[in-house]
């Protein structure tokens, strides 16, 4: 067993509970409300940026100059496509990036980004790709899973947004960060990925959970 499935099995009550989230399961049905959408493509910005930011930092500490280059392209992804589909999206609901600007983050986006940037900057590279990994590698296992309620989902945007994380495009990009982390974690002692994948993976949980319910800062 790889070092990543190894990872993926210890985390396997959460994902559970990722995957089985009633905003996945009701955004690829065709169930969830346009409002709970909104709010999760408007905060979806803040979690956008940090990544960039966090990739910039993870390949300053990449062990080769190939790996530095992989780290890279995975932020210039983020920076290109990922960003300009966000942005053409909030464009087709209404909105601009001013709006997702100017829009508080839910209190654990903010925990979250702090988690992510704190690893790659005061952990080894190996911690740092554990820890962003089950962000791409649960968004790919939600689409696989739910991949056949697009079948009679009636929203267009739905379809279109559920089916990008089931592409070989982006499938290829999870099996090439599992690859990086199972490489980078060889001389690392597990219980350190392991922390970071499972940490990462509740905070998962936590932003799919705060975004159906529109969670707000309690005063």
């Amino acid at each position: 067993m790889t070092i990543a499935h190894r990872l993926r099995k210890d985390a396997e009550p959460i994902w559970n509970e990722i995957i089985n989230h009633s905003f996945v399961r009701e955004l690829y049905s065709g169930h969830l409300s346009r409002e709970k959408f909104e709010f999760y493509i408007l905060q979806d910005y803040h979690y956008l940026v940090a990544a960039m930011r966090n990739f910039a930092v993870i390949a300053s500490k990449a062990p080769s100059v190939e790996v530095m280059k992989d780290v890279i392209d995975i932020l210039h992804l983020e920076a290109t496509s990922e960003f300009d589909g966000y942005e053409e999206l909030l464009k087709e609901l209404g909105y601009g990036i001013s709006d997702a600007v100017s829009l508080e983050p839910v209190p654990v986006s903010i925990s979250y980004s702090g988690f992510l940037l704190s690893t790659s900057s005061l952990k080894s590279f190996a911690e740092a790709m554990a820890a962003v990994l089950p962000c791409f590698w649960s968004y790919a296992e939600i689409a696989i899973r739910h991949r056949d309620k697009l079948k009679s989902n009636t929203d267009r945007l739905y379809r279109e947004w559920g089916a990008i994380y089931f592409t070989e495009e982006y499938l290829r990009l999870v099996e090439k960060m599992k690859d990086m982390v199972n490489a980078a974690g060889e001389d690392i002692p597990y219980e350190k990925l392991k922390y970071s994948f499972i940490t990462s993976s509740r905070y998962e949980y936590m932003f799919w959970d705060a975004v159906y319910t529109r969670d707000q800062w309690p005063v």
